[in-house]
Order: structure tokens, then C-alpha cells, then sequence
């Protein structure tokens, strides 16, 4: 169990990313790149520091202890100059006004595995592990090596997935994942692009083979007005969900609440501008959905 990951964080005592109390294990690394997305700290596969300059104290802790001149004081003033940052680190540690992250390390499946045993007492019946990210599903072994010794510990698994990976994955990893949280972005290919950065051919195959495989899925649409929210964009989900093999769909309402980790990033801020699905809204796509025998339900209860 020595193959390495790169690991984001681990939310505990989550109760969205599958059935019951969950430990939730976020990886590093995305092929898609949606307007919308609220984790951008997880879309590029390496460490990132991040800077929230609004906390930041100017105590030049920081600068004292940069191995790469990365960050320095300029009349009393923190500077930091992202191009000589080698994600080290050693700046977070030491920072006292808590602005620096580092957003992502190293970890090997038996450390993983070990962090995530720690919570088996309060999974219960229902509860367990969820693969998150990004995708996880970007970095294959370590996720089928981890979701393995994690079966081996009787504990429930799920994965969840943008579905823009090889077959082969998903084929490799069926038998040691127990739920698949399935994401569905926008029905039509062309729009899909515009909204991720790549079709959705390769998704809708997969949904297709897992359905027929029997898995248990999860469908999770990410309502964003002006993006995927039209009449016409809900008929076309639900006539393609209509005739697969779905638990049930949760109608996730979007939200802009990531712009901080844009800016602390230095990513361009890609959120739409637009208020959030008010719960009319919501209630309006899941009718819509459920015309075409689906088991739609609001994300926010």
C-alpha cells in the first residue's frame, strides 16, 4: 500500500457525499474545468499555495523561513511573488494570522487508509468512505488500492465522479465501490465544452455502462441559471436519465461562495455572475425530471 496520492483534505462527519455519516477524502486533479466550480484548490494535480491577503498580519514570518525568496517585506508590507513558490510549506507553519494554505501533500494508501479508519466508529450502518476531488478517478491505482483495503475493513465506499476518465477505470473499480456519486453537467456536447472545457461523449458512455453494469448511481446536477437550468436543458436530462438505471437525482443549487479561493489562488474567477436557484426553482427542474420516471429530489433537503 505504498502507491502515492495526491491528497487534498479529508471533511469529516459529512452527510451529503453518500448515504449516512461519511469521511469524505478530496483528491487532487480534474479534466474538466466547469465555470461553476466551487473547489478550483482542486483542479490542478500538484500543491498550491494559497494567499488570503485579507488575513494576512504582515509579521514576516513568512519571509524568514522561504527557502526560495518566494515571499518577502516591502515597506512593512507582505509580497508575494508566485513564480519562485515551490509549494513547500514551511510559510504555512509558521504563518500567525492563518493567510497561507498549502492545498495539497503526499500521502501513501496506508496513510490514507489509516486516517480514514480512525472515524470507522461513528459510520454506522449506512455510513462510510467517499472519493471525492476534482476527480479522483485521475489517479486510478491509488484510488482502486485504497477503495480495496478499505472493503477488506468491511467499510461502505462510494466514489464520487465527473465520469471523464477511461472505461477501464471505472470497470477496475466496480467491484470495491459500493455507490457512485455520478455528476451531470449539461446534456448537450457543444454546451458541455463551453461549460467544462471538454464533451461529454465519454461521460454519457460511462453512465451508460455503469447503469447497465447495475451500479448503484447517484446522479448530481449542479443547477446554474443561465447554464443548465432551461426547459429545454431539463428535458434533455431527463430523457437520457429517464432510461437508465438510477437510484435517485439531487438538484444541487449553485453558489459563488469559492471567489475568495480564486483570488487567494491566483485563478482567473470563472463563477458565474448570478444569483443562486431560489427553492421554486429547484422544485421547478426536480417536476420536470420526474416526468420522465425519475427519482429527482432537491439537494438542499
Amino acid at each position: 500500500m505504498n502507491t502515492i496520492g495526491n491528497v487534498l483534505e479529508i471533511k469529516r462527519f459529512a452527510v451529503h457525499d453518500g448515504p449516512g455519516i461519511r469521511s469524505t477524502l478530496f483528491l487532487k486533479g480534474c479534466p474538466l474545468h466547469c465555470l461553476w466550480c466551487h473547489n478550483p484548490e482542486s483542479l490542478a494535480s500538484r500543491p498550491q499555495l494559497a494567499c488570503y491577503a485579507h488575513k494576512c498580519i504582515n509579521c514576516g514570518e513568512c519571509a524568514a523561513v522561504c527557502p526560495t525568496g518566494a515571499h518577502s517585506m516591502v515597506d512593512g508590507r507582505h509580497v508575494f511573488d508566485r513564480a519562485k513558490c515551490r509549494a513547500c510549506g514551511k510559510c504555512e507553519a509558521v504563518c500567525l494570522g492563518k493567510a497561507l494554505r498549502l492545498y495539497g501533500t503526499r500521502m501513501t494508501v496506508e496513510e490514507a487508509v489509516n486516517l480514514l479508519l480512525e472515524d470507522r466508529d461513528f459510520f454506522g450502518v449506512d455510513g462510510g468512505v467517499t472519493l471525492s476531488g476534482g476527480e479522483p478517478l485521475v489517479q486510478p491505482e491509488f484510488c482502486f488500492e485504497l477503495l480495496t483495503a478499505l472493503k477488506r475493513e468491511g467499510i461502505n465506499t462510494a466514489v464520487d465522479t465527473c465520469g471523464d476518465v477511461e472505461w477501464d477505470v471505472f470497470a477496475k473499480i466496480l467491484p470495491v465501490t459500493d455507490h457512485f456519486l455520478f455528476d451531470f453537467k449539461q446534456a448537450d456536447s457543444a454546451l458541455h465544452r463551453k461549460l467544462t472545457g471538454r464533451g461529454n461523449e465519454r461521460i454519457l458512455a460511462n453512465l451508460q455502462r455503469l447503469s447497465d453494469a447495475g451500479a448503484w448511481i447517484e446522479i448530481r446536477i449542479p443547477l446554474v441559471p443561465g447554464c443548465n437550468d432551461s426547459e429545454v436543458d431539463l428535458r434533455a436530462v431527463g430523457a437520457i436519465l429517464g432510461k437508465l438505471r438510477i437510484e435517485r437525482v439531487k438538484i444541487l443549487p449553485y453558489h459563488s461562495m469559492a471567489r475568495s479561493k480564486y483570488a487567494a489562488l491566483d485563478m482567473p474567477d470563472t463563477l458565474p455572475r448570478v444569483d443562486p436557484p431560489d427553492d421554486a426553482a429547484i422544485q421547478r427542474a426536480v417536476a420536470i425530471l420526474r416526468e420522465f420516471g425519475v427519482n429527482a429530489v432537491s439537494g438542499k433537503e
